[in-house]
């Protein structure tokens, strides 16, 4: 864990900006991760936490993040807790404040090669016994809805297979775990 001392000793200035409301900069930083977490499926709230966060040239702690950013706090839990799970932001000490403060990890390839991991793999996981299930599903078809059923399911297999093979080399390129 890293320590961020602030300024001088005791008369440190506090990590976080006293007012609550955004930069211009801040906003567009910000707007530009939410279009990011659009694209990828991703909450609007974990945008606006990691967005603030990779601004900030300060650790912020999360009632900070919840004043500036107007979130509930709830969401602004959750969403601590996803990007810390992926490994997009970590926790650090700063001297002298009781709270838990956050910084943004900004490094792409293990970003990516975590979220990779975590958004597909796991859906490889439970892939065949869902496909055995839609099979199972298809008996009170008609003769042609099976077979064309039956197609898809096997193209379904083909291309998890594929993935199953592909991913690994991904996942190193990208510096995955």
């Amino acid at each position: 864990m890293e320590v961020f001392a602030g300024s001088s000793g005791n008369n440190a200035v506090p990590p976080e900006s006293a007012h609550s409301s955004l930069q211009p900069v801040e906003i567009e930083i910000i707007h530009l991760f939410i279009q990011f977490a659009a694209a990828l499926g991703q909450p609007r709230s974990v945008a606006e936490i990691y967005g603030l966060l990779f601004v900030s040239d300060k650790p912020l702690a999360m009632d900070t993040l919840i004043e500036r950013l107007n979130m509930s706090k709830g969401s602004a839990s959750q969403g601590l807790k996803y990007l810390q799970d992926l490994g997009a932001v970590r926790t650090i000490y700063v001297a002298g404040d009781r709270r838990t403060h956050y910084v943004a990890v900004a490094e792409l390839r293990k970003l990516a090669g975590r979220y990779l991991r975590q958004q597909t793999l796991t859906h490889f996981e439970e892939t065949d016994s869902r496909l055995d299930r839609i099979a199972a599903l298809t008996q009170h078809l008609s003769e042609d809805q099976k077979k064309h059923i039956a197609e898809r399911i096997s193209l379904l297999r083909r291309w998890e297979r594929t993935g199953r093979r592909v991913m690994p080399f991904l996942l190193k390129m990208l510096g995955g775990e």
